[in-house]
């Protein structure tokens, strides 16, 4: 089961990456001699022997626009300063990056962006983790050079149940416009008008909600001031926690908990977990409880649904089943899918994703056991995703006869709140998650990388169909074939043998047999402009055509780079966040999702007629056939 897998990159990324054959030039950056491939920016060249070059329309995560003009510098031979981001090493040169003219040129170019800046800083969201307010200190700004706007240019839009624009703060760098085509490939952001009308705008200058936008948030992410923020909901969980009447609980997922420490000057990718479920406490959560369960049971449910869809179309030869099926608790995902892809919506797991399963077991079955009425109760979710807040906002979201889920949290917000609160989270005791909701398993947890679902799904179904240990075919139960940094991922499952059906299951299929010999093949991707290349591949009848099953998630490596985790947001950073996740997942005594204790006791407690019966289908899924009329 090892079976080296097929690969395609598509991720973009600035960086320039050179051939094996580039030929290598000498250049000198500030006195500094060294050798670089051809083609490589002087930015890039700078960054390699430690020259810092101050950037701003520059992403590590995008394309080279060099608009912006913060990063000139002085060429010898040059008539004019040169964008050190666009310009490509190709001849030996000798480069200056600090000279008067240098710093006269990037003064001047911050004073002009500040004399179309309207704002307040110490009211703004990203006051002291702004870009342009750091070079504005870094350059000894203290004035304003050439006046400074005293109304609004723009009205600030609302409309999104994710994303607010105050274009009043836009500096033109055409970051967010570049993450919406390039990262996501939506475009539904763009540059109108031209000369100083030029401005960021939707099609036809309409609100965000009545765009084709998805709700993901990276324009956020790659925002470098605040014109792009989620819609923050924190007064409104402030006024929850505050009345005496509210049982208000909150659960957490694995991603914000990845990246929290980054708000309180932590290294990325320094788990704070336990130190969290204190620190919300302390907040005022009546319950803190762990949405690995959820993930865990989502395993159950979509792996059910997959081994329910192969038996009908390879046993029942019923044509009507769709293949490859496509996970579906990525709500940028989902909706990218309803904008772009209608056809296809049948190919989408029912399975409700992590969030909205919890959302309606904390209000039947959590609230019965608690004895608390379900309409005096608050179900916050902490995510690191902007489009969890459209989507515990659908209609269909209320299975449990409220709303399942009332709000949803991002990374920044909710660390908003605990700093509200005096609390300095690194220096908190640690403290368990509540029961009943508390030990999860470690497949849970690897959700929020990419290619975690895909994991997560392998080692309960392998376990389930062969009837061994998943380690007996992967050390440590790792399924590194499904694990990568590529935009774009196939694997191959050959199933050699197969044993007894499991109890859990023995009321759908009668063995296994019809299995053995067979090939399960598998797809992961990340970032939904990879995503359009392989629903292209797909109707094409490309190699992701053949899969049965393909784990879609909407952000640049899947939820840890979530549209409302911490800011800044790159490769390294995201990484970082990943390693932290798989090192909690290796900690787990639970590694495998149809091991949880919690997951089992639901089934024999709840969810009695089994994974994908009536029960579990009325709270746990829903039929994303319907969905394109909710995309408004």
């Amino acid at each position: 089961m090892n079976d080296k897998p097929m690969q395609t990159a598509t991720h973009s990324h600035s960086t320039f990456i050179p051939g094996p054959d580039a030929a290598m030039i000498d250049i000198s950056i500030d006195g500094i001699e060294l050798k670089v491939a051809q083609g490589t920016s002087i930015l890039d060249a700078a960054r390699q022997v430690g020259v810092r070059i101050p950037t701003l329309c520059h992403h590590d995560d995008l394309c080279t626009a060099g608009v912006c003009r913060i990063c000139v510098v002085e060429v010898e031979g040059a008539r004019t300063l040169q964008a050190s981001c666009a310009t490509p090493v190709t001849q030996p040169i000798s480069v200056k990056t600090n000279t008067p003219k240098v710093r006269s040129a990037r003064r001047h170019i911050i004073d002009l962006l500040l004399a179309e800046h309207y704002g307040d800083c110490n009211t703004c969201k990203r006051n002291n983790n702004c870009e342009l307010q750091s070079l504005a200190a870094e350059y000894g700004v203290d004035f304003y050079r050439f006046g400074h706007p005293t109304e609004p240019k723009y009205a600030i839009d609302r409309s999104s149940p994710s994303i607010v624009r105050d274009m009043n703060k836009c500096v033109l760098c055409r970051r967010c416009v570049r993450a919406c085509e390039e990262l996501q490939g939506v475009g539904c952001l763009t540059v109108a008008s031209r000369s100083s009308r030029a401005h960021v705008a939707t099609f036809a200058s309409k609100p965000l909600a009545n765009v084709v936008c998805i709700n993901c948030g990276q324009c956020i992410n790659h925002c470098p001031t605040g014109a792009l923020t989620e819609l923050d909901q924190t007064d409104e969980v402030w006024t929850m926690i505050e009345d005496p009447t509210k049982h208000v609980v909150i659960q957490t997922a694995p991603s914000p908990r990845a990246g929290m420490g980054e708000c309180f000057g932590l290294e990325p990718g320094t788990p704070v977990t336990q130190q969290l479920n204190t620190a919300l406490k302390r907040v005022g959560f009546d319950a803190v409880f762990d949405t690995n369960h959820t993930a865990d049971l989502t395993i159950i449910e979509e792996g059910t649904e997959l081994i329910l869809r192969l038996y009908k179309a390879l046993v029942e030869k019923d044509e009507s089943v769709k293949l490859p099926q496509f996970t579906s608790c990525s709500p940028g995902w989902v909706k990218y899918m309803e904008h772009f892809h209608t056809n296809r919506l049948d190919h989408l797991s029912s399975a409700k994703s992590p969030q909205q399963m919890f959302g309606s077991l904390l209000k039947t079955y959590y609230a019965e056991k608690k004895g608390v009425d379900p309409a005096d109760m608050v179900v916050v979710a902490l995510m690191p995703c902007t489009a969890k807040k459209f989507e515990c906002n659908r209609p269909e979201m209320n299975s449990s006869g409220f709303k399942d889920v009332d709000y949803g949290l991002t990374t920044r917000e909710l660390a908003g709140m605990i700093k509200e609160s005096g609390i300095d989270l690194p220096k908190l005791p640690e403290a368990p998650f509540d029961a009943p909701f508390g030990e999860a398993s470690g497949a849970g947890a690897i959700f929020g990388a990419t290619g975690g679902v895909m994991e997560a799904a392998l080692r309960s179904v392998i376990e389930m169909v062969t009837g061994k240990q998943v380690e007996d075919f992967y050390d440590h139960a790792n399924i590194l074939p499904v694990r990568g940094i590529e935009g774009a991922r196939l694997a191959e499952i050959p199933i050699t043998e197969v044993g007894p059906v499991p109890d859990l299951l023995k009321h759908l299929v009668p063995n296994w047999d019809w299995l053995k010999g067979a090939t399960l093949k598998v797809g992961v991707v990340h970032g939904t402009a990879n995503a359009k290349q392989v629903m292209e591949d797909i109707e094409a009848g490309g190699p992701f055509s053949e899969c049965h099953f393909i784990e879609f998630m909407a952000c640049p490596g899947g939820c840890l780079g979530g549209g409302g985790q911490p800011i800044p947001t790159s490769p390294e950073i995201r990484a970082k966040r990943s390693q932290a996740i798989y090192q909690i997942d290796a900690n787990y005594a639970v590694r495998k999702s149809h091991e949880n204790p919690m997951v089992l006791q639901l089934y024999q407690e709840f969810l009695t007629d089994g994974p994908c019966g009536h029960i579990s289908h009325h709270h746990l899924h829903t039929h994303y056939q319907a969905r394109g009329k909710f995309i408004g």
